[in-house]
């Protein structure tokens, strides 16, 4: 059988519609941005592609955006029937006694849940998050420790969370990159939920004179034309000023986490920059879709002379705009693959390179069966294939 050879068909086939400039050079600068927060990532939520980061893997310390895991462990229990929007916890004097930002819960009171939701995810009140936290485990530790397990569950290595609100704690602490991927997973997860990110107001309770109370999102994104759909932002004189954000434009979803800034102003205006930096720099390139072939591999001595190389889910790249002459498709596998072939059963691997991206390697899957062809007619295919270069009558 001939030795492993690379495929480049379909790469000149998807790249022929898109690209009539010259290839880019490998050699290219990558696109670079410049950020005072002492934290940031920017990812693409349907890839997950790393647009930038800066110190994303260190220990920072989240405040309130820890309320993000704090309310995904409300929509989980939500999920399994275990609570309903309409049921109510009690507020106790430690949650109502709490400092920070405030729902303005009252002491011994019943608090509905979509009112303690809204409480934490748009007034990110900190007396809200206790009364939750305790109306789920029993006390705030107990809910801290099932916040640092959820976490785990997650893919979140980076994370340990002492309690509900994001209060100062030296051993309550996060990364850059996984509250991005805490913020991912509960878009996906939560898409129901997720709406209350968007809202930019909620009135709850009622001042000294008997005025209603009305608080605003403090997200700065939901305000300006960006595409912003939520989510928190954090700050306590050891994290700075913080934000884990995401922003859709057409079909392209962004997700940002910035911290370590060190105004009001410098968080609004960095998380916005790096948006539309992102938007306008990068941009999805889909290549096949789930359950597509890719190629035709030749089949040694079957009743098919070929048989489909299928790709199981979507390719979708995320590269510079500037790197898209340069992308390169190659398919790999030994050829020809020998019969009796099962389907289902991965041969090949699809590898997609470009400058400045790492080399994405996605397996190809047969998707058919050929079975083996009788003695004399793989007597009569070899030859064939001898001499014509095809091994069977096909």
């Amino acid at each position: 059988m001939n030795s492993l050879v690379q495929h480049t068909r379909v790469a000149l086939l998807s790249l022929a519609v898109a690209v009539v400039a010259p290839i880019v050079p490998a050699s290219a600068a990558p696109p670079t941005f410049e950020t005072s927060a002492r934290q940031a990532i920017l990812l693409d939520f349907d890839t997950g592609a790393v647009l930038f980061e800066k110190d994303s893997s260190s220990r920072m310390f989240p405040a309130s955006m820890s309320k993000i895991m704090t309310s995904l462990l409300v929509f989980d229990e939500l999920r399994e029937g275990r609570l309903q929007l309409d049921s109510t916890f009690r507020v106790s004097e430690k949650a109502w006694r709490m400092g920070g930002s405030k729902m303005f819960v009252g002491v011994n009171t019943e608090i509905k849940i979509e009112d303690l939701l809204r409480g934490v995810i748009v007034q990110s009140g900190n007396d809200a998050s206790i009364v939750i936290a305790e109306g789920i485990a029993g006390s705030e530790k107990a809910f801290a420790e099932r916040m640092t397990e959820r976490a785990r569950e997650i893919g979140l290595t980076g994370t340990q969370f002492r309690n509900s609100t994001g209060w100062p704690d030296p051993e309550h602490f996060t990364t850059a990159r996984d509250l991005a991927m805490l913020t991912m997973f509960l878009i996906r997860e939560y898409p129901e939920f997720y709406g209350l990110y968007s809202e930019r107001e909620f009135t709850y309770g009622k001042s000294l004179d008997g005025k209603p109370i009305t608080q605003g999102n403090r997200n700065p994104l939901l305000y300006k034309a960006v595409g912003a759909d939520g989510l928190k932002t954090g700050h306590t004189k050891a994290s700075g000023f913080g934000l884990t954000a995401s922003a859709v434009r057409g079909e392209r979803r962004l997700v940002l986490v910035v911290n370590g800034l060190d105004s009001v102003r410098a968080r609004s205006s960095e998380s916005e920059r790096l948006l539309n930096w992102g938007f306008r720099v990068y941009n999805n390139f889909p290549l096949f879709q789930a359950g597509e072939t890719v190629e035709e591999a030749k089949v040694w001595l079957g009743d098919a002379g070929t048989v489909p190389l299928i790709i199981e889910d979507p390719l979708i790249v995320t590269i510079p705009k500037s790197s898209r002459r340069g992308m390169r498709v190659k398919v790999k596998y030994e050829s020809p693959i020998p019969a009796p072939v099962n389907a289902g059963v991965t041969v090949a691997q699809i590898e997609v390179t470009a400058p400045n991206m790492e080399p994405i390697v996605r397996p190809l899957k047969t998707g058919g069966d050929v079975d083996q062809l009788a003695f004399f007619g793989r007597i009569k295919s070899a030859i064939n294939f001898i001499i014509f270069g095809s091994s069977s009558g096909g």
